[in-house]
């Protein structure tokens, strides 16, 4: 199954999505690890205190990060979401691509809601800060120059999240990546 943008890409973003598609999983080599700082962002997400969730969120992504042996990523906790026209922005990665001369990365993660101002719920956090941290992943993990939504990379995420509230042990049925492929995908 593609997206309908697929349809829209060159052949070269094509095969960049094919490629994101390809790859399900991202195994955990510490789960305990993660899912005892998993636990503690949710409680500081319950206390509503901006900079205990900052820190944490950060915590829980160099955590990550470490894991899978790339270089961590700075993490914003803001407060109160942008919203357009009835959306909410959750989450945002901002990266510079490869061979550009500044490589800067950084996620953007809120922790109140647009409309009413209220504390996110804890697992929809989550599901947004490892949605931007599966974006550095791609970039940094697997080398992708871009990352698209996929339905491997939300096999991806959704897995990750799982494993880090302690739901799935098991990787899914699938292609996993545990290392850097040998190459990036090829530029037209």
């Amino acid at each position: 199954m593609v997206f309908s943008y697929y349809h829209r890409l060159d052949a070269r973003r094509r095969r960049l999505y094919e490629a994101s598609d390809a790859v399900l999983d991202l195994p955990l080599t510490r789960p305990e690890e993660l899912r005892r700082r998993t636990r503690q962002l949710e409680s500081s997400l319950a206390s509503g205190r901006q900079a205990a969730v900052a820190r944490d969120a950060q915590a829980l992504t160099d955590a990550v990060c470490q894991d899978f042996r790339v270089p961590s990523v700075r993490v914003e906790v803001l407060e109160r979401r942008p919203a357009r026209a009835g959306s909410e922005l959750h989450g945002l990665y901002e990266y510079s691509p490869p061979g550009q001369a500044s490589a800067r990365r950084r996620i953007l993660v809120w922790m109140y809601t647009a409309r009413l101002g209220k504390v996110v719920a804890f697992r929809t956090f989550l599901r947004t800060l490892i949605h931007e941290v599966c974006h550095h992943l791609d970039v940094t993990l697997l080398r992708f120059p871009e990352s698209l939504h996929t339905e491997g990379f939300y096999a991806r995420e959704s897995a990750l999240v799982r494993r880090l509230l302690g739901e799935e042990e098991s990787p899914p049925a699938g292609r996993t990546a545990r290392a850097r492929p040998s190459a990036p995908p090829r530029k037209d």
